[in-house]
């Protein structure tokens, strides 16, 4: 039987329904179509003598109102009702929102779930207006500032009580707050906080507001942070379960790998504040205070201040997951993560993992028995958690941020599939053909770009949803972020299937540039002998069960990327890093440069690394090693990393280090030292391909 066609289409905003308290609206303006789109064409049902339905185009503007209809001459003021109206639209539509430049100070996260993307085919964008680059805030702006101390240069402003963020951004990048260095050797370690032996440091007991300060460490590897209950005399106590849980596992507060390159802050007291640049809150009474910059104007300073500690959340659920959702010339700025001012402090493990709880069996005396890794810690590892990021995206698929800028961020700025407590949808992982292209990551207090969770649903998914898969990061502009949480790697993939990371530029961070891989090998089939020892005990929890098979980690694509002047503070890691099994893994036509440093490690496939490709890479100027093996077989012939191959890069600096043994099968073949610049034209190519390319015209 012939389908009767569909009536004419009535004008698309009579769909939309008048904002609450709002006139009925009148005649409505002639609507905008969007322009036909370039990327793939989703799979639609098409009824024969149906027109195809028409591309909607909503407007949003700082200057607009929510009793409007989202035309361009009556447009929508806030995101929330944008939202409402695609709703309405997005099952039959293609639906574009075009966002005016200008600043959206959010008062809650934005949160998308299945039914703000596309239904039944159907896709919906959010694009800033040409060039505008209109921003997304969550912070609130700071003014009415005033000389508060002539002598030491200190400024401060009214803000609303209670506020006590950890970021701060001052004429558009981030400030650090007041902190003050002191020697590790002016004070001696234990389970209950640190006794001073410095008498000149018995001051600190005369601070107000003592649980309040902060302790940051950092050495090797890791950026740890606790905090202060109180100090007496000459003992600061500190808060629990934070600063117990900074004192086990590998590079702690107390047994750093060096003490050579181990330094240890005291941040966030008034009594601090000595640097231009600096900042410190006093959320009692509702001041802040700011010691400027040389040539810095208080009274035309920009100063925001964070109040929200994310921006957006995409999630839907394993069975209904949000749909070709796009978000493309937008700004994303002002956040602040809280929990490290908290008692559990943040102690952090790696890469934005971070130990946190009560350890299942914790040690009498940790310092002495746990800070070199110990059975209570090391079965553990599967039960870490991760650092939420100021953007989370979860149980989604066909999502894509493109030329957008992510800056003044308090931590990771995009999450892709991280564990469930790290989205503030309580959903994580279960991601898919993600496109995260052309954007800028830079100022940030963490990471760029975070794929993947840690947990165990992670690495061998309970079900076949949760499985991260065909996620493509091309083209980023990545630089200056980690500032505040050091350890983060620019883009971090832990399991995930097929990722392709293409032609970014890495630049500037204190840790590694690129880093794939998790569990050091313990939970590829057949486990780890490394972590089968009696000091580890990985395995002697169910949880932690030897796998018989692989885990979602695979095929990972590492191609033309120009890195470099990274690992400025950890020696530990690689300005490309990897780790764990990863079938048809390919590491190739890479340039790393400036890579110097008390590492200076350029690629580095550490424990359980396995099937992997390093070839056509130019190594220039690094400090160490160009090309670094880790198989735990200086302590026994354990066989954790095999399987790799080397093949036709080229070197100017650095040696060849690690286990290029027949017996572990891991081959260097055709590699070739090059004096200075005398790069071969092959080199040059490489050297000329890498790094972000031109998009090409459509022909």
């Amino acid at each position: 039987m012939m389908l009767d066609p569909k009536p004419a289409m009535l004008p698309v905003l009579m769909l939309l329904p008048a904002a609450p308290g709002a006139a009925q609206l009148g005649p409505f303006p002639n609507i905008p179509t969007a322009p036909p789109h370039s990327g793939p064409e989703r799979h639609r049902v098409v009824i024969p003598n149906r027109p195809a339905p028409v591309p909607v185009v909503l407007h949003l503007s700082p200057d607009g109102s929510d009793s409007g209809d989202g035309s361009a001459a009556r447009p929508f003021a806030t995101f929330e009702r944008a939202q409402a109206a695609v709703r309405r639209l997005n099952r039959d539509h293609d639906v574009t929102v075009k966002v005016a430049g200008g600043t959206y100070r959010l008062n809650a996260p934005l949160r998308f779930t299945a039914d703000d993307g596309g239904q039944d085919g159907f896709t919906v964008r959010w694009e800033g207006a040409e060039g505008a680059y209109p921003v997304l805030s969550g912070g609130i702006a700071v003014t009415g500032w005033k000389l508060a101390d002539r002598a030491r240069g200190i400024w401060s402003a009214n803000v609303p009580q209670g506020t006590d963020p950890r970021q701060l951004s001052v004429n558009g990048r981030l400030a650090r707050r007041a902190s003050v260095e002191i020697p590790r050797d002016a004070v001696e370690f234990h389970p209950w906080g640190l006794a001073i032996k410095d008498d000149r440091w018995r001051v600190l007991a005369d601070l107000p507001e003592q649980n309040r300060i902060e302790v940051e460490g950092m050495s090797w590897f890791t950026h740890r942070h606790a905090m202060v209950d109180r100090i007496e005399r000459d003992r600061i106590i500190m808060q629990q379960p934070g600063w117990r849980n900074n004192l086990v596992g590998y590079d702690t507060f107390a047994r750093p790998v060096s003490a050579e390159v181990a330094r240890m802050f005291l941040v966030n007291s008034l009594a601090f504040l000595r640097d231009a640049g600096q900042w410190y809150a006093d959320p009692k009474a509702g001041t802040l205070y700011y010691k400027p910059r040389e040539g810095e104007d208080m009274s035309r300073a920009q100063v925001v201040l964070p109040r929200l500690e994310r921006l957006i959340s995409i999630a839907g659920s394993y069975e209904r997951p949000v749909r070709d959702l796009h978000f493309r010339g937008l700004s994303f700025r002002h956040t602040s993560w809280l929990q490290p001012s908290g008692p559990e402090g943040y102690a952090s493990q790696q890469s934005g993992a971070y130990l946190s709880g009560d350890l299942l069996d914790y040690p009498a005396d940790p310092i002495r028995d746990c800070s070199w890794g110990c059975r209570a810690f090391e079965v553990m590892r599967n039960r870490w958690n991760q650092q939420p990021a100021a953007i989370q995206i979860a149980a989604a698929t066909r999502v894509v941020f493109d030329d957008n800028r992510f800056g003044q961020l308090g931590q990771v700025a995009l999450g892709i599939g991280n564990n469930a407590e790290a989205n503030e949808s309580g959903i994580g992982l279960g991601t898919s053909a993600i496109e995260v292209t052309r954007n800028e990551f830079a100022d940030l207090a963490g990471g760029a770009i975070m794929v993947g969770g840690v947990q165990p649903d992670a690495h061998h998914p309970s079900r076949p949803e949760m499985g991260l898969r065909d996620i493509l990061i091309r083209n980023n502009r990545i630089s200056g972020i980690s500032h505040d949480y050091k350890e983060q790697s620019a883009i971090l993939v832990t399991y995930a299937s097929g990722t392709l990371i293409l032609n970014n530029d890495v630049s500037d961070t204190p840790y590694d540039g690129i880093d794939v891989g998790w569990g050091w090998g313990a939970n590829d089939p057949g486990g780890s002998a490394e972590y089968w020892r009696q000091q580890r005990g990985y395995y002697d929890v169910a949880e932690n069960r030897v796998h018989d098979t692989p885990t979602t980690l695979r095929d990972t694509v590492i191609v033309g990327n120009r890195v470099s002047r990274v690992k400025q503070w950890f020696p530990d890691g690689g300005a490309i890093y990897h780790l764990s099994a990863d079938p048809g893994a390919l590491i190739a036509d890479n340039y790393v440069s400036d890579v110097k440093g008390s590492g200076g490690i350029a690629i580095y496939l550490d424990e359980g690394s396995r099937y992997v490709t390093v070839r056509n890479n130019v190594i220039d100027d690094v400090g160490g090693v160009w090309l670094n093996l880790n198989s735990q077989d200086h302590l026994a012939p354990k066989r954790t990393a095999m399987d790799n191959l080397a093949v036709g890069n080229w070197y100017n600096s650095g040696r060849l280090q690690g286990s290029w043994t027949d017996y572990l099968n891991n081959r260097v073949e055709d590699n070739v030292a090059v004096k200075g610049d005398a790069w071969p034209e092959a080199a040059r190519s490489v050297i000329e391909r890498s790094g972000i390319q031109p998009e090409k015209s459509p022909k």
